[in-house]
């Protein structure tokens, strides 16, 4: 996966959602929200697509498990429904409030530069990824096209500093792997 720099107009914007598949006849339409509450991505207002090229008026019918289903203006039968699937869905991220101290959108931290403690270059954030135990950043070293997840915690990443583009990775050491057997005499089978 090659990394994906952000570009101007990626800062400006937030990614809250994805169209999935066509749902029933009457150009209903599954999203999947990436928002706090499944049902807030419609208090938005209209979002865009990546480019901006198109916009998006929602009007959520039902929460399910997999997302919303909503519909969407313009869009009154099942084919209409059917060439929506995979469109990401924007918003200006002036439509956000500023974020508490210690709190960041995602998107703030997409392509900020990592460091050690000590200045040294670890590489750059290309995502940010929540599998279910709490986020992740999505590393990839530099000079290499490795990435590596680091957990979104104080003690693995103690300084964000979004002015300046960069925070402190103190990268997490693996524990649980075996040490090379040692050949040691067998005793078991010894008598006394």
């Amino acid at each position: 996966m090659q990394e994906k720099k952000p570009d101007k107009d990626d800062q400006h914007r937030i990614l809250l959602g994805r169209f999935g598949a066509a749902h029933g006849i009457r150009g209903e339409v599954m999203v999947r929200t990436f928002t706090g509450g499944a049902a807030d991505i419609a208090a938005y207002g209209p979002l865009s697509d990546k480019a901006s090229a198109r916009s998006f008026k929602l009007k959520v019918v039902r929460v399910t498990d997999k997302g919303v289903v909503a519909r969407v203006d313009g869009i009154t039968d099942r084919n209409g429904a059917e060439t929506l699937n995979g469109i990401e869905l924007y918003v200006d991220r002036a439509k956000f409030p500023e974020p508490d101290e210690a709190e960041y959108y995602h998107a703030d931290l997409i392509g900020l530069r990592a460091v050690a403690p000590d200045g040294t270059e670890i590489g750059g954030v290309i995502a940010v990824e929540n599998f279910g135990a709490g986020d992740l950043l999505e590393i990839r070293k530099a000079g290499s096209g490795e990435t590596e997840y680091v957990p979104f915690t104080n003690a693995c990443v103690p300084e964000v500093n979004i002015k300046a583009r960069q925070l402190t990775v103190i990268m997490p050491v693996m524990t649980g792997e075996r040490e090379p057997e040692q050949d040691t005499p067998d005793t078991s089978n010894e008598s006394d």
